[in-house]
């Protein structure tokens, strides 16, 4: 299992890469939308965060959107899963 967090233009390109992705990947997908990047202050981009399973590189097209957190889980987590011990 790894994780990745993705930063994409708006919604609707979020929406493109995820319904091309094939339908026998094992994978595990939270939209988080728009967040708060600082106080009162919302991002531009539309964030997705993936648990993915079986894999260990970003599905073609994805890693050009992939985005790091340098320390913790940013604001999002999988059931505890640690970010930092299972990114991609």
């Amino acid at each position: 299992m790894k994780l990745a967090k993705y930063e994409f233009v708006d919604k609707s390109q979020a929406d493109n890469k995820i319904n091309a992705l094939p339908e026998n990947h094992a994978h595990a997908i939270v939209k988080l939308g728009h967040i708060i990047i600082e106080q009162e202050q919302e991002s531009e981009k539309y964030h997705v965060d993936v648990m993915w399973n079986g894999i260990e590189e970003h599905p073609y097209g994805w890693k050009s959107f992939a985005v790091a957190v340098a320390d913790g889980n940013g604001v999002h987590s999988f059931y505890g899963v640690d970010y930092q011990l299972n990114k991609m």
